[in-house]
């Protein structure tokens, strides 16, 4: 949600307007290392306990996950600018590769290209893998990357230099 947020300049109060509960990751672009939150109303979130608690789901010491949950939302929402940045880079670079057919429009921090018909996908894969660069394959030559906090400028220059050299 926070990606949505950022990249369309809103606020989290006008997207909890529309639904009566909000879950949000805290992980990966935000930095915590697990756990989401889901945000209601007393009674949503009753009821939401109530079907954790039936199906076996419960948390105990869940203290210093919190703290770092804490951390990431005062910390690292205003940062995911920079993946959105990152993502439109490399969608600018995949666009001028040759073995590249298209990229699709990229408005937060994921990029999803398609590979020419010329190319095996689970071949760039694992060519591009056995340099530490990692995709995930979606089928008939679609792929999707994801930046994220840990995804630094000098992974990306990394990155678009072993893209043009393919």
């Amino acid at each position: 949600m926070f990606n949505a947020l950022v990249a369309k300049n809103e606020t989290p109060k006008q997207y909890g307007e529309l639904f009566d509960t909000v879950s949000i990751c805290l992980s990966k672009g935000l930095g915590a290392p697990v756990g989401s939150l889901l945000l209601g109303t007393k009674e949503h979130i009753a009821k939401a306990l109530r079907v954790r608690k039936l199906f076996g789901g419960a948390m105990r010491q869940a203290g210093y996950l919190a703290a770092a949950a804490i951390y990431a939302l005062d910390n690292h929402i205003e940062r995911l600018a920079d993946d959105h940045r990152r993502a439109k880079r490399i969608g600018e670079i995949l666009e001028s590769c040759s073995f590249i057919k298209s990229v699709e429009p990229i408005e937060t921090n994921i990029v999803i290209f398609y590979t020419n018909d010329t190319i095996d996908e689970n071949d760039f894969v694992k060519k591009m893998a056995q340099k530490n660069i990692h995709f995930i394959s979606m089928g008939d030559g679609k792929l999707r990357m994801v930046t994220h906090l840990d995804f630094t400028e000098e992974m990306l220059e990394i990155l678009i230099i072993e893209l043009q050299s393919f």
